[in-house]
Parts: structure tokens; C-alpha cells; sequence
């Protein structure tokens, strides 16, 4: 059985969802239907530039043109940068650098081993809130955790007896609507109180100084929060209803998709992978001294000019390199160990097959780079953005139902622009200056944007990463659509969203510190 629609609804979520699905799966395949965006978008972006809208950044002087596509600056725009606007796609790099390391830690045997060592034994009914744990933390890779995990949660949940597709998806609600919480500090962080520091310097009263760790305290209460949450949802909402939709456990012959889910039925370790774990292990701790080495020795190549971290520096632009170094090293020596990648031959080929299966996202990722870069190069998203915050700055709320809007308004934009940074650069421009003048600090500010900023990128069709997991899914259910993943994942935006608020409203009343030194109000 491979379709993903229902035969015997038999709850009030049920029919809500399965209505929610019907509908999504019209909207068209993503290659269409970002051809279409694309369209819409050139002919919106031309309209708006014939009409003179203009948009000014705040914070800076200059007012800027809104361009359109089918004008001679437009054309000339599209025609010389065809190529760069498809390679200078960011999520392009990253996903095909992490799945080449996947690919060649799954071909060599290292991923089911792991999987075989890690959870034999371990009780079933604990693997959801597990995998929500290990996204949370997972989220210090930036973007690769909703690359890497995901796949991996699958094999867990099949090895398990439990339903793939729920580790699957699990795994992506809570690396994508948990984006901007972890128990570390992340890259994120540093970036996010970077961007609020850089406003707050032309302020008057500028609040406590915002640091990495300013929002450090709620995000561990938030992520312990979230992580139950998650677990509750996979086990009483999704995987039940998986079941009743008669979703298949195996992947389907013949489909096509991204990141083949290896299935890890029996948990028996062989003596030869019991050896090949023990070698890749020692490669993973020598890489690990490497890069540790490369991060704190005084003037290491990981550092910025200043000889620091923050607010920029080669390591936090290597996320990428990291996490593919801490993958293919250990898969190298666990292959060479076991036989499984005995010549250097075997290498390239292993990563081959791992190209073969991301073709159709290569392919998607043409299209829907040509679409992000013009919504940039045109200036639409940019006068999106400050129209929204202009809006919601007429209303003149005051108080704690004022943050309540701006939340919100977050959410929505993030439906449209996913990019945290870019968003936060307008909004904080806007928002951080009106909230101090209401008294409430810079950091309060920045804790509550990431609320709004994290938990509906999970349903957006806008988010490469919901594509790239669409297409995992279509190794189960070769007739799934983009409906259908919104169907399963808006439980968790609704769950998280709430939670996540209720957890502000706690802090704010409670007037408990968001990080060292850092309270709700000034």
C-alpha cells in the first residue's frame, strides 16, 4: 500500500488533517510550482516598479527602488547571473557536501552499526523524546541537522519495530520548528546578538549588552520543554495516525527520491563492525583533536583577525566542513576496516550513488534559486518586511499583547522569507528600538522574534529543506505531496508555537533572567 490517502478516518484530527491534506496536494509539484512563483513574482515585482514603490531599510537613509523583472535592468539582471543566482543558492553547498559524507557513512556500513550499537536494548517508547533530545542538540550544526538527522531518526524508529516515517518526520519538525533553541550555544547565537548588537549601538538607552548567551537560559528551558512536546506528538499524533493511513514501513521499488533511509532490522554487531566501530572511533576522536586544534591554539587559522570567535569567524562559516570531516573520516576508517570500501575507488563510487539519489533536488534547487534571488535582487521581500513591522507599529499596543503581535507577524513573514538572518536584520532594525522604548530589553526582543522565526518554517513551501524531505518521504509513499507533509507537520508548528509562548509569558511574568544578566525588562 503506497498511497498516503485515508481510508477510515476515525478521529476529529483525522478529518481536520485530512482536509488539510486534500487541499495542499493541489497545490502542483514544487518544480511547477515555483516556476509558477517565479512567474507571479516577475510580473508582481514589474508592477510595483512601474507604480515607483520605494522601501527604506531602517537604519539607513537611502531610499530604494522595488525593481522589476521585465524591465531592461531586469533582463539584464536574469540573463548575466542565470548561473550564479543556481550555484550561489545557499542551501545547495550545504546539502550537497553533508549528503556525500551521508552517503559514503551509509554505503560503508557505519551508519547501521551505529544504529545497531546505540539502541539495541533501549526502550522503544523513549526513541521520539530521544530524537527530539538529539535535534535540540543537533541544532548546533545549523542547517545539516535537517539534513543528517532525519534519515537517521528513520533508521532508528524501523530498527526499533516502530514506523520510519514518524522518526523521519519527527526528526524534521523538531530540527526546523526548534531551529532558534538548543542546549548549547550555537552558531545562531552568536549571529542573532550579533545583528541586535549592531542596532542597539545607536541607541540612546541601549539596555543590557546582548551576547551569544543572552538567550541562553530560556533556550534550555524551552528546548527540555520542546522535547516533550515533540515526543508526545510523534507518539500520540503522528505515528498513530501513519498507522491508520496504512503509510508502508519499507520503501517502495521503483521510487525516486533523496536519501535512501537504510532499513536496520536485526540489531545483532558482528565481530568485523564490532572492530570497525572501535577504528572509527579513534578516526572521529584524532579528527575532532584537528579541529580542535585548528579552533583554540592562538592564532589558528579558526579564528577572526581579532583573534576571537564573535561575532564572525571561519568557525562559524564551517559548519559544513565540520560535521562533513566528523562523518566521512570515521566512515573511511570503519569501510577500510570491514571490507566495505576496500579500494580508494570505492570512495568516489559510494559518493556517486549519493549524487545519483539528489539529482531531483539539484535540479529543483535551479529553479527555486532563480526565485530566492529575485525576491532579494527585486527588494518585494525587503518592502514585505518593513510594511508588516510598519503595520503592526500603527497599532500602537504597549504592553505584553504588543510582543504577542510581533510574533505573530513573525510567523507569517517566515512563510515567505526564510532566512532568519535576513529577517531579523529588518525586523530588529524596527522592533528592538520600539520595545526599548516600551522599556523591554534587547534580548527579550531577540527571544521572542525566535519564536515566530522557527516554528512555521516547517510548512512553508519556501523552505528547501521541506522539499528535501519531501522527497524521502517518497521512498515510502511514492504519491506524497507537499499537502501531505503540511498535513503531518502543522500539529507541531500549532504544539510548539504555543508552548514556546506560553514559556515567554512565564519568563516575562515571572521576570526570570533569559541569560546572564538578562531580564524582560530594562
Amino acid at each position: 500500500m503506497s498511497s498516503s490517502v485515508e481510508t477510515a478516518p476515525t478521529t476529529r484530527t483525522d478529518r481536520l488533517l485530512g482536509g488539510v491534506e486534500r487541499i495542499g496536494n493541489k497545490i502542483p509539484d514544487p518544480f511547477i510550482l515555483f516556476v509558477g512563483l517565479f512567474l507571479v513574482l516577475s510580473i508582481v515585482s514589474t508592477v510595483m516598479a512601474a507604480l515607483g514603490t520605494t522601501v527604506r531599510i531602517p537604519g539607513s537613509e537611502e531610499v530604494q527602488d522595488v525593481r522589476g523583472l521585465f524591465t531592461v535592468e531586469g533582463i539584464r539582471w536574469l540573463t548575466t547571473n542565470l548561473v550564479d543566482n543556481f550555484v550561489s543558492f545557499p542551501p545547495l553547498g550545504t546539502v550537497v557536501v553533508i549528503l556525500l559524507a551521508v552517503g559514503l557513512a551509509q554505503r560503508s556500513g557505519l551508519m547501521s552499526a551505529l544504529i545497531k550499537v546505540a539502541f539495541a536494548g533501549a526502550p522503544t517508547w523513549a526513541l521520539p523524546y530521544a530524537v527530539a533530545a538529539v535535534c535540540m542538540v543537533g541544532h548546533v550544526m545549523a542547517d545539516s541537522v535537517m539534513i543528517v538527522i532525519p534519515p537517521l531518526a528513520a533508521m532508528v524508529f524501523k530498527a526499533a519495530g516502530r514506523h520510519p516515517v514518524a522518526g523521519l518526520l519527527g526528526a524534521f519538525a523538531a530540527a526546523g520548528a526548534a531551529y532558534s533553541t538548543s542546549f548549547v550555544v550555537t552558531s545562531l547565537d552568536a549571529l542573532f546578538s550579533g545583528i541586535t548588537q549592531s542596532v542597539t549601538a545607536s541607541l540612546p538607552d541601549a539596555g543590557t549588552p546582548v551576547t551569544p548567551v543572552s538567550n541562553w537560559f530560556y533556550n534550555i528551558a524551552c528546548s527540555l520543554v520542546l522535547t516533550v512536546v515533540c515526543g508526545l506528538l510523534i507518539t500520540k499524533v503522528l505515528e498513530p495516525r501513519l498507522t491508520r493511513q496504512g503509510v508502508p514501513t519499507t520503501q517502495q521499488e521503483g521510487s525516486e527520491g533523496i536519501g535512501t533511509v537504510e532499513d536496520v532490522s536485526d540489531l545483532s554487531v558482528s565481530r568485523d563492525d564490532r572492530r570497525g566501530l572501535r577504528r572509527a572511533g579513534l578516526a572521529a576522536l584524532l579528527t575532532a583533536a584537528v579541529l580542535v586544534a585548528l579552533t583554540v591554539v592562538p592564532g589558528s587559522p579558526m579564528r577572526n583577525e581579532s583573534g576571537g570567535y564573535l561575532p564572525e569567524s571561519p568557525l562559524l562559516d564551517s559548519v559544513a566542513f565540520i560535521v562533513f570531516s566528523l562523518l566521512a573520516v570515521p566512515a573511511l576508517a570503519f569501510g577500510r576496516s570491514t571490507g566495505t570500501l576496500r579500494h580508494l575507488v570505492d570512495v568516489p563510487k559510494a559518493m556517486g550513488e549519493a549524487v545519483r539519489d539528489m539529482a531531483p533536488f539539484i535540479v529543483l534547487a535551479f529553479v527555486l534559486g532563480q526565485f530566492v534571488a529575485l525576491f532579494t535582487w527585486s527588494r518585494v521581500g525587503s518592502w514585505m518586511a518593513v510594511s508588516g513591522a510598519g503595520g503592526l507599529d500603527a497599532l500602537d499596543l504597549d504592553g505584553f499583547e504588543a510582543i504577542i503581535a510581533f510574533i505573530v507577524l513573525a510567523s507569517l513573514l517566515n512563510l515567505f522569507i526564510t532566512s532568519g538572518s535576513s529577517m531579523w536584520t529588518i525586523m530588529g532594525a524596527v522592533f528592538v528600538p520600539m520595545f526599548a522604548l516600551l522599556g523591554y530589553e534587547p534580548a527579550f526582543t531577540q527571544a521572542a522574534f525566535r519564536v515566530g522565526d522557527s516554528a512555521t518554517q516547517i510548512l512553508t513551501p519556501l523552505n528547501p529543506y521541506l522539499v528535501l524531505v519531501l522527497a524521502m518521504v517518497r521512498r515510502y509513499e511514492p504519491q506524497a505531496g507537499l499537502g501531505t507533509l503540511i498535513a503531518r507537520f502543522l500539529p507541531f508548528t500549532i504544539c510548539f508555537w504555543i508552548a514556546w509562548v506560553l514559556m515567554l509569558s512565564l519568563w516575562f511574568v515571572l521576570d526570570l533572567p533569559f541569560g546572564p544578566g538578562q531580564y524582560a525588562r530594562m
